[in-house]
């Protein structure tokens, strides 16, 4: 099992469309081959910063799989547009 966390700022004005269209991607990691769980948590000191966890069967699941899909490029043209910055992406075991 592996945990991968992306840390996510969004612009300033942007987190209600951010968390909207989120909430109607959640369907994409789902169907990825290995996602066991997906989770998002807004910091409270700071709203416009997201954490999102996805467990992953394998490493692979996520950096092949999911990262190479057509499904990442379908959540990043729906949420992208919110992004202040690349996100920062990191698997844990």
């Amino acid at each position: 099992m592996v945990l991968e966390i992306a840390q996510i700022d969004v612009k300033s004005g942007f987190e209600s469309e951010f968390e909207a269209a989120d909430e109607n991607a959640v369907a994409i990691f789902w169907q990825s081959a290995g996602c066991r769980s997906m989770g998002m948590q807004r910091f409270i000191e700071r709203p416009n910063r997201r954490r999102v966890m996805i467990e992953w069967e394998t490493l692979e699941d996520s950096t092949v799989g999911f990262r190479r899909s057509a499904g990442l490029q379908e959540w990043r043209g729906r949420v992208g547009h919110c992004f202040d910055g690349p996100p920062a992406v990191a698997p844990m075991r």
